[in-house]
């Protein structure tokens, strides 16, 4: 007797590949801002190393191909998983991670022009970079006002959950104040090159004043709350990226200046990058010593692998990326070895940070999805000091979603 066959459940029918991105959050991006940040802050260097050019431009074509294998994958997570997208938007510890989707295309594009016209000509380099920077801006720009609206409204926060992460949005349109000089040589003379020349101040601007909005309430909550989190204590250079970037995007303003902008305001641009840029590397680099401490004592306290750590790429990249700005404006040699100094700590972040996520690529464990609590009794507590307070013991063990660190 012959029985037709049933047909597979819904769930077993998905393609495997859908399966697998299912818990791919927005944070992955991160991976692409902090490659490309090695390409583009190496090829600056004032170091005439044989070679040198020739691997920053491989750098950025494997982050050109990063950026296209996570466009697809996140595709496929929004059009597979929309229920688990839309709870990463709804939820305050991943949703800041949608600034990473705006920094990775700017990143690239920036890239293109910097390094990749080396192997793809400086034409389609343009072209290449004014799709990305357009798109990165817009989606930066939206996240500026979109998560810090959720924030707000939806997702409940208090003073004490505050982190280092909460600045991804806001920094995003400081990216594109950056990178976005690149782009004015190739524009017609006159009012389209001053329009974008100030576009790109009008977005420092914005998140300038957005981040110093942001980060007393980030380091309050460190200062009177306690360390981080293992897991999050990475997170603490984060700070850094509005820095260096900062400063990177003052310089590439005086670098373009002349001749967009009248005079007065040319010199202007080249006096403020000095005068803004030097005071803030010195508050980048008591920063960088602080998070230093931190993360040293969360790794004594067995702080692992988590994908918090691509937070030691992009944002010392930017930091270097603003060193060599200020040593071209001052022509002090003490910013060029500066810069060097923190282009080592950046390679040698990426590639720890990139060797560990390829081992949990493979293992799997990268996109697994979040382990179930253990089941403890009721009545197991912990007692304090007053035996005024009891609390369960498994807390501290409660299972913690792949994609964001636990809070």
């Amino acid at each position: 007797m012959v029985t037709a066959a049933q047909p597979l459940p819904r769930a077993t029918a998905r393609p495997p590949r859908a399966t697998a991105v299912r818990h791919l959050g927005p944070n992955w991006y991160a991976t692409v801002m902090g490659t490309s940040i090695v390409a583009t802050a190496g090829a600056a260097l004032p170091l005439d190393v044989p070679g040198l050019r020739t691997v920053c431009a491989a750098v950025w074509a494997f982050s050109l191909a990063l950026l296209v294998a996570l466009l697809a994958a996140r595709a496929l997570h929004w059009a597979h998983h929309r229920d688990q997208a839309r709870a990463h938007l709804l939820d305050p510890a991943t949703a800041p991670f949608y600034g990473c989707l705006a920094m990775a295309l700017l990143a690239v594009g920036g890239g293109a022009l910097t390094v990749g016209a080396d192997w793809i000509g400086t034409g389609p380099a343009v072209a290449l970079d004014a799709v990305l920077f357009t798109a990165g801006t817009l989606v930066g720009l939206a996240a500026a006002v979109a998560v810090p609206y959720l924030m707000a409204v939806r997702h409940k926060v208090e003073p004490g959950q505050a982190t280092p992460v909460w600045l991804l949005p806001v920094v995003a349109p400081m990216v594109s104040a950056a990178l976005g000089p690149l782009l004015v040589p190739h524009l017609p003379a006159g009012q389209p090159r001053e329009t974008l020349l100030l576009a790109c101040f009008a977005m420092f601007g914005l998140s300038l004043l957005a981040t110093l909005l942001m980060l007393p309430v980030v380091f309050a909550r460190l200062v009177t709350g306690g360390p981080l989190p293992l897991a999050l204590t990475p997170t603490l250079f984060l700070v850094l990226g509005p820095l260096g970037q900062s400063t990177t995007a003052v310089g590439k303003f005086a670098d373009v200046a002349p001749g967009v902008v009248p005079t007065p305001y040319s010199e202007g641009f080249g006096i403020l990058a000095v005068l803004y840029g030097v005071p803030v590397m010195g508050f980048a680099l008591l920063w960088f010593g602080l998070a230093t401490a931190h993360v040293v004592r969360a790794r004594r306290h067995g702080m692992g692998f988590a994908m918090t750590w691509w937070a030691f790429t992009f944002p010392v990249g930017t930091c270097v990326t603003g060193a060599e700005a200020l040593a071209r404006h001052t022509g002090l040699a003490v910013y060029d070895w500066l810069a060097v100094g923190l282009y080592v700590v950046l390679v040698a972040a990426w590639g720890t940070a990139a060797v560990h996520t390829a081992r949990g690529l493979l293992s799997g464990e990268l996109l697994a999805g979040p382990r179930p609590a253990p089941v403890v009794p009721r009545s197991t507590t912990v007692r304090t000091t007053s035996d005024a307070v009891r609390r369960p013991v498994h807390r501290a063990a409660r299972g913690t979603p792949p994609g964001r660190p636990p809070a």
